[in-house]
């Protein structure tokens, strides 16, 4: 599948601290790409490099197929920031208008995007309200809006659920499937491991600058088993003598969790079970949630990470 995004070895110094350590990735044109990482670990910083708004002190940014061009090639892309970037006192319609027209889009085109936007998130009433108005979750919203309504070609969303109720929450992350499935590429930034979980594709993790881990969901969760197993049963088991094989590390009503030794498979804890005339009625592997591999890799690191000192030369 070919990459709308190729970052090669980019490097950022703020004076001599390091704010992203040779990092390098790529993303496929239509995937959800979660970029993870705890707070100022420097997944803004990277986001800012990827939409031109800081030039990296070193590295390639590879976008649709060539070297990264801010001037022309950031019509092509659609950003909505963590700190949000409204007008408070502009009112909604305008406000839409206004940066669509920065987007490159005529009047006509703006108003007709715009008006199938409102629609399709229920914001029509809002079209003469002020920012300032509304509540955290509406401005939410509205951002989402005039991130997307130019049609980019890569959408990259940083903490784009922020403020939103759970039903609003849910319109967005329909839209932003529709989005993906119609060919637009998505980069999700967030510290949420659930949500990346429920919604991405593949994901990066950032931590003190560098990247600790690049893979899709589905591998890093296979990469990260612990040869975990939950067993239900046709009724409660009772105790389980002890054995070589696993160890039971949870029990709940007609199921159990054990984990297996290594050495052995799943099929020496099935034929050992049914031995011991055990009527199995279910056996299934439990994978790590991605929230358990966060905590595993970035354990023993300050959540608001200290900037590491950069080499004086990169100055």
């Amino acid at each position: 599948m070919q990459h709308i995004l190729e970052v090669h070895q980019l490097k950022k110094y703020f004076a001599s601290q390091k704010a992203v350590d040779d990092v390098s990735f790529t993303i496929e044109q239509g995937a959800i790409f979660g970029m993870l990482g705890p707070n100022g670990a420097g997944k803004t910083t990277l986001l800012r490099m990827i939409t031109g708004i800081f030039f990296p002190d070193s590295g390639t940014i590879i976008f649709e197929g060539k070297k990264f061009d801010p001037l022309h090639d950031i019509t092509r892309i659609g950003y909505m920031p963590e700190e949000r970037g409204l007008y408070k006192k502009m009112k909604i319609g305008e406000q839409a208008l206004y940066l669509a027209r920065l987007k490159g889009l005529s009047k006509a085109e703006a108003m007709k995007k715009i008006k199938f936007w409102f629609q399709r998130l229920e914001m029509e009433s809002w079209w003469n309200k002020k920012v300032q108005d509304l509540s955290k979750g509406m401005s939410q919203k509205l951002q989402f809006v005039t991130t997307v309504l130019h049609e980019p070609s890569l959408v990259i969303l940083d903490e784009p659920f922020s403020g939103l109720d759970p039903v609003n929450a849910n319109l967005i992350k329909d839209e932003i499937f529709r989005l993906a499935k119609n060919g637009c590429t998505i980069i999700f930034s967030t510290h949420r491991m659930e949500q990346v979980e429920e919604i991405c594709d593949h994901i990066i993790l950032i931590n003190k600058g560098n990247k600790i881990l690049d893979g899709s969901v589905k591998n890093v969760k296979q990469e990260f088993k612990e040869n975990v197993f939950q067993v239900g049963f046709e009724k409660k088991p009772g105790d389980i003598p002890g054995n070589n094989i696993f160890e039971i590390t949870g029990e709940k009503d007609q199921s159990v969790l054990l984990k297996i030794h290594e050495g052995f498979k799943p099929h020496d804890v099935l034929q050992y079970l049914l031995g011991l005339n055990h009527e199995i009625i279910s056996f299934n592997e439990i994978l790590p949630s991605l929230n358990d591999i966060f905590i595993k890799l970035v354990e023993g690191t300050p959540l608001a990470r200290a900037f590491h000192t950069a080499p004086t030369s990169a100055n």
